[in-house]
């Protein structure tokens, strides 16, 4: 039994990008197709500078509709933001993650150098490429901080849950769902030829998402 038109459906882009995204839109579309309309909202609420995943939560807590079960979708950091969401919300019942960002202080901080974290801890700010503003802008250091109470293995709650990740991600290596799936029965990792924008896999994407729940 199809129970779709009951569901509400969020879509979390990802770090330093948008609701104008392509993989948002291109996900936005999909749904539109067969009249369901997703929820996009823009992560970086006004101020991408003072950005942390508790914001985050907080931000897309306040959206859940509580007569109604949730499908999180998340890509990126919006993935890892997107699983926290359903260790504390009992309104999410299903989870999709594109590539999520698991790790992802361990994976992003190295690239900067020591040099950079350096000056990003006594000057606050570190200038970062955001791509959906094609500017730089700044970002506390309160990200970092923020971020490193949130650690993984807290992530016990057992839900449906479906991960899409490339095989050549460049950014979180699929590694990192691999690891996070082989001790969760629970979760249902697919991997795909593709890098961690996953732009030539929107088809595959989108079926394996229709599967999932089960959608016309």
């Amino acid at each position: 039994m199809n129970f779709f038109p009951d569901w509400q459906y969020i879509y979390l882009h990802g770090f330093a990008s948008s609701p104008k995204s392509a993989k948002a839109q291109a996900m936005g579309d999909r749904f539109h197709q067969i009249s369901i309309q997703p929820n996009i909202p823009d992560l970086n609420a006004g101020d991408f500078s003072q950005l942390t995943i508790t914001r985050q939560i907080n931000q897309v807590a306040a959206l859940l509709d509580n007569s109604k079960p949730v499908t999180l979708i998340g890509s990126s950091l919006g993935g890892l933001v997107s699983a926290y969401l359903a260790e504390q919300y009992q309104q999410v019942q299903r989870l999709i993650l594109l590539a999520p960002a698991f790790g992802f202080l361990s994976h992003w901080l190295p690239k900067l150098g020591d040099e950079a974290m350096k000056r990003w801890q006594q000057e606050n700010y570190l200038m970062v490429y955001h791509y959906g503003e094609e500017r730089s802008q700044p970002l506390s250091y309160d990200f970092v901080t923020d971020a490193q109470q949130y650690q993984e293995d807290m992530l016990q709650r057992p839900l449906p849950t479906l991960i899409l990740h490339g095989k050549q991600d460049e950014v979180i290596p699929i590694t990192a769902s691999r690891k996070f799936a082989n001790s969760r029965p629970w979760v249902k990792l697919i991997e795909l030829e593709s890098d961690h924008a996953l732009g030539n896999v929107t088809e595959e994407i989108w079926q394996a998402i229709r599967l999932f729940c089960q959608l016309p």
